[in-house]
Order: C-alpha cells, then structure tokens, then sequence
C-alpha cells in the first residue's frame, strides 16, 4: 500500500486536538516549538523540528504552518492555525470502554 493510502487508513482513529505549545520566537519572528503540554499537565520536550511549512491536515482537517517533529524519538506533525491563532496535532481518538 503506498504512503498515501495508509493516510487515509487511520484518518478515522484520529482526532484535531489543540494543545498548549512552548516555542521561542526569534527577533526576526521565526517560531520553534519547544514543548506539547496536553490539557492533563503532560509535557512533552521536542527533540528537533526537521521541517515547516503550509499544509493540510488529511486526517483531522485544517491548515496552517505544519511543523515536523520529534519527540522521544519518534516522528510526527504539530500545527499552527493562523485563523484560529492556536497549536493542533492529530491524536488518536480515545475510545470509551463498552463502545
């Protein structure tokens, strides 16, 4: 199955989620974001930005500034909706037990 395909396969196991970041922001205005910290306290460092750019979010909707991190090792994208003025990622949906 190509890349794409796996996309859309677990687009329905996810969710948008905004979530509080710590960035710095240069002089010059460039943004790096530091941290995620879920709404629980969870805090999460971010090992390394490998790349930003404008993009959609194929699996959870919107756009904005998409930055690819990693975090504990592992790759995945962090957003900032201009519109909105807030960070989103794509998190998996929790399910309730007996669902």
């Amino acid at each position: 199955m190509s890349d794409r395909g796996h996309m859309y396969e677990d687009a329905s196991n996810r969710e948008k989620r905004y979530v509080d970041v710590v960035s710095l922001t240069t002089a010059d205005g460039r943004v790096t974001p530091l941290a995620i910290v879920w709404n629980d306290g969870r805090r999460y460092q971010i090992d390394r930005v490998t790349n930003r750019r404008q993009a959609h979010s194929l699996k959870t909707g919107g756009t904005g500034m998409r930055y690819t991190i990693l975090v504990e090792g592992r790759q995945t994208h962090l957003w900032y909706d201009d519109y909105r003025g807030a960070w989103f990622v794509e998190a998996k949906r929790e399910v309730s037990p007996g669902c």
